[in-house]
């Protein structure tokens, strides 16, 4: 087998990764598990606090262990090891959310939070894989084609379970049959993640008296030491940490704010995620092309710049038609925002780092992303009780008007980060990583 083929094989299975978490994403994430944990488990405006706060939750434990524990992967050269172990985290919890059903608020937020913690925990060991597999030339391209193999993924997993939600709706039998479903179809997706990629690093020698764990405080305690030579890094990283809470708001919340504002049922929430994973398709391939002409930094602005124009449609939409069609906007735009966060990440860091640079990458997404979904939630229900109880509206419309209050705070996450992203010198960022690299 050639080298170009082998290459490209490798660069089929990665794909196959963000194919199967995809369907995490689309069914646990945004079209069912949210909104029924939110009406069907708790219900009210307090169903979206605990939503913010268990997504919070999650995001916390992952910003806390994912840079140590990239460090030891880089170290011992076993990405693909840790990839394994928290995909298997997110397959058992997410296939336990099966047994949560009205009234289950705590194993209903305790088994999300830790198959979330697998899933978050996992995507950066798959994003570390990406300099392995890819040129710097390459970079873009197979990270903008995984989105979009990615977001197929998702569509097929919804399109299989829109069937038996339509035929049995009176029924939540088939949307908690969904995430053992999902469970199945991410596990299915992943074999040929694990068989074909080969890890190009090579494990180093264990010092004496040194414990992995130890090795990995070392590294990361190194790599933040020697993060004073990587300023445009630094830079992009704090433009990264606020904008992307705006990202994460409006993903975690999708199908809240469809259930409150326009009374979604289940079965319009999946077809509307479908048609926000078709156009995610065309946003991944679409600002990968973009990047690659004009630069990623380039491509990413207006990226933002689109996701603040959904949002305040949305703010001023009153149709259903109107939520589907900004839906179908934001889709492009969303996943451009992330492919080419990500993108730029793997362009940044230097040779023989990128799982500690992911990683870094994690905790700062993941620490914002904990105060950003938190926010949401407790300003939602804040908001509501204060239009009930203070301008007279009923228990619904004081819920819808909370709901556009923190639609609105994530417009000060995107446009803040935006004003910091317009200072990060993309050029210098590339030639720091080049010269600075210790591997």
């Amino acid at each position: 087998m050639t080298t170009k083929k082998k290459i490209n094989k490798e660069h089929r299975a990665w794909y196959m990764y963000d194919f199967g978490n995809s369907a995490y994403a689309a069914i646990v994430l945004l079209a069912v598990y949210s909104a029924y944990f939110k009406n069907g488990v708790v219900g009210g405006a307090e169903g979206s606090r605990l939503w913010g706060v268990s997504v919070g939750i999650a995001m916390l434990v992952v910003a806390i262990i994912s840079p140590v524990l990239g460090a030891i992967a880089d170290f011992s050269a076993s990405k693909k090891k840790f990839l394994f172990i928290f995909s298997a985290i997110t397959w058992g919890f997410t296939a336990l959310l099966f047994f949560v059903q009205k009234g289950d608020i705590f194993t209903g937020m305790l088994f999300f939070i830790l198959a979330e913690i697998g899933y978050r925990s996992g995507q950066v060991f798959y994003n570390s894989l990406l300099p392995e597999i890819a040129s710097p030339e390459e970079i873009g391209r197979v990270s903008g084609k995984g989105w979009a193999i990615g977001n197929m993924g998702g569509i097929l997993a919804l399109l299989l379970l829109l069937p038996p939600i339509v035929f049995f709706k009176d029924s939540t039998l088939p949307v908690r049959l969904a995430f053992p479903f999902t469970a199945l179809f991410f596990f299915i997706s992943t074999i040929p993640t694990f068989k074909r990629i080969e890890e190009r690093a090579n494990a180093q020698s264990l010092p004496d008296g040194e414990k992995l764990i130890t090795i990995g405080f070392k590294r990361i305690a190194q790599t933040i030491k020697s993060l004073k030579n990587f300023k445009e890094f630094l830079k992009f990283i704090f433009a990264y940490l606020i904008y992307n809470d705006g990202i994460l708001m409006t993903l975690n919340f999708a199908a809240i704010i469809g259930a409150v504002l326009f009374g979604m049922n289940q079965t319009q929430m999946i077809i509307f995620m479908i048609i926000v994973q078709i156009t995610s398709i065309g946003g991944a391939y679409g600002f990968s092309v973009i990047g690659d002409k004009l630069g990623y930094k380039r491509a990413l602005i207006y990226a933002l710049i689109g996701m603040a124009m959904t949002i305040i449609a949305m703010l001023f939409n009153k149709t259903f038609t109107g939520f589907f069609i900004i839906g179908a906007f934001a889709g492009l735009m969303l996943t451009g925002v992330q492919s080419l966060s990500r993108t730029m990440v793997g362009k940044f860091a230097p040779k023989g780092q990128s799982a500690e640079f992911f990683g870094l990458f994690s905790v700062v997404g993941r620490t914002s992303s904990f105060i950003g979904p938190t926010i949401y939630g407790f300003l939602a229900l804040w908001a509501a009780r204060w239009f009930e109880s203070n301008k007279g509206l009923t228990t619904l419309l004081a819920e819808q008007a909370g709901q556009r209050i923190a639609i609105g705070s994530i417009l000060i996450f995107l446009f803040i980060g935006l004003f910091f992203l317009l200072r990060v010198d993309e050029e210098k960022a590339i030639q720091e990583s080049i010269e600075n690299g210790t591997h």
